[in-house]
């Protein structure tokens, strides 16, 4: 399988060289060049399977041409150490639990395959660099930053760089990737979300900064982080067969709290795979940038706000270059196949409340826009199913000050808080972010 830059200026790269490069040389995000139909029989049988062989199979379309079916199969058994159960919330409404991995954020998936698709290739070819190790920037608004953090804790040959927006993110999602030390640096800079991304994508383009190391990104630009991501959908409908055997794949509605956009175009690359749903809700919160795309035809990036689903802020969604290119470029054929709604704190709040007095289902603020989105646009006759992509717990003063629920704290997730805060202060500017780069 070859990858090809949605920026269309850049040579076609192997698997490898897109998971190490991240970005091609023209700035754009690789697309792999064929996007294989899962055949017949594995949509027959997918009901039965476990979430293992589901994800395999779905594996083996993307990387089976790259990686030995065996080490395959390997890598995604050793990823996916951890339940995604689908739990039922109303009649017709259904919670993807996306938190029961390490640091319970559906991220877990995708930073846990690409550390160990890395880690394969450094082991096929220990020489990559002068220096014999790959450094992985990521920014994060939230939850990609431990999530990725804990995938590649003290894997040998790689040094880890998580850029965050001070201030901006939850205490408990601060304290799983300040605390850990060894291979993990946390970088805290004075901006936003936006300033993070920017900083990263601009280290990968600066000549100086290359010859010194080699750089790699964990963010969902990376093919490695968002492709895996597709597992979960088909793992969802494999469920949901189980469970409403009654439902047909036109009626099956997928909402996803969407930020950098990584996580639904997953679900999108999964529906050119044959993923039988009839169609997909982007739910936005303040940051709506995709929101108004669908409802003008511009695409106008701005500033991101800082709402209560911080993960969610952004202003600028990197993976919306892999949706314009997976459908050609066609707002009307866009429009088909994903609808989006938009969401305030306040109406995010309103959510929280009223799905626990109705159902007893605890949201945290992110699921709750996913959640929203579908009670506001669920036809009759359709079943909607939700992404709940981190626990309550990452958010629980938040929780607490809009439910008055008092969520317990998992024990993985205490541990975390016991250990001791190491950041580096950075300023937005590029140049003070090279510098330290260039001073490792």
């Amino acid at each position: 399988m070859k990858y090809y830059s949605t920026n269309g200026n850049a040579p076609l790269a192997s698997l490898e060289k897109a998971v190490v490069k991240g970005l091609a040389e023209d700035r754009g995000l690789y697309m792999p060049q064929r996007i294989k139909r899962l055949p017949d029989e594995f949509f027959a049988d997918m009901a039965s399977m476990s979430f293992h062989d589901v994800a395999y199979n779905v594996a083996s379309a993307f990387f089976g041409e790259d990686i030995d079916l065996d080490v395959l199969q390997d890598l995604v058994r050793d990823t996916l150490s951890f339940p995604v159960p689908l739990v039922r919330v109303s009649d017709s409404i259904y919670s993807l639990e996306l938190f029961h991995g390490p640091t319970l954020a559906f991220k877990d998936v995708g930073a846990r395959f690409m550390a160990r698709l890395l880690s394969f290739f450094i082991r096929q070819n220990p020489a990559a660099d002068v220096r014999g190790e790959i450094n992985v920037l990521v920014a994060t608004s939230g939850d990609t930053g431990s999530a990725v953090a804990n995938g590649f804790l003290a894997v040998p040959g790689i040094q880890v760089y998580v850029l965050y927006p001070k201030g901006k993110v939850s205490p408990i999602q601060e304290c799983q990737f300040t605390t850990l030390g060894q291979n993990i640096t946390a970088v805290e800079v004075d901006g936003t979300f936006d300033d993070c991304q920017r900083l990263v994508k601009s280290a990968f383009m600066d000549e100086a900064l290359n010859r010194h190391m080699q750089l790699t990104s964990a963010n969902s630009i990376n093919v490695a982080r968002f492709l895996p991501q597709a597992f979960y959908y088909f793992w969802a409908v494999a469920q949901l067969r189980v469970l409403r055997p009654d439902v047909s794949p036109e009626q099956i509605v997928i909402s996803v709290p969407s930020g950098n956009f990584g996580n639904i175009c997953a679900g999108l690359f999964g529906r050119r795979m044959g993923l039988p749903v009839g169609r997909f809700i982007a739910a936005n919160n303040a940051n709506d940038v995709f929101f108004q795309y669908l409802q003008s035809g511009q695409y106008v990036p701005h500033p991101s706000v800082q709402t209560i689903a911080n993960a969610m802020d952004v202003g600028d969604p990197s993976n919306f270059a892999r949706i314009l290119d997976l459908y050609g470029q066609s707002h009307e054929a866009i429009c088909r196949d994903i609808s989006s709604a938009t969401f305030s704190d306040g109406q995010i709040g309103e959510t929280m409340r009223r799905c626990l007095r109705e159902t007893g289902y605890q949201l945290d603020p992110h699921g709750a826009c996913g959640y929203a989105a579908l009670r506001e646009g669920l036809r009759q006759g359709t079943v909607g199913i939700f992404l709940e992509t981190a626990h309550p717990a990452k958010f629980r003063e938040t929780v607490h000050d809009i439910t008055g629920a008092d969520v317990p704290v998992p024990e993985r997730l205490a541990a975390f808080m016991q250990g001791i805060k190491q950041s580096v202060p950075m300023t937005a500017r590029f140049e003070d972010f090279q510098a330290f780069l260039l001073s490792r």
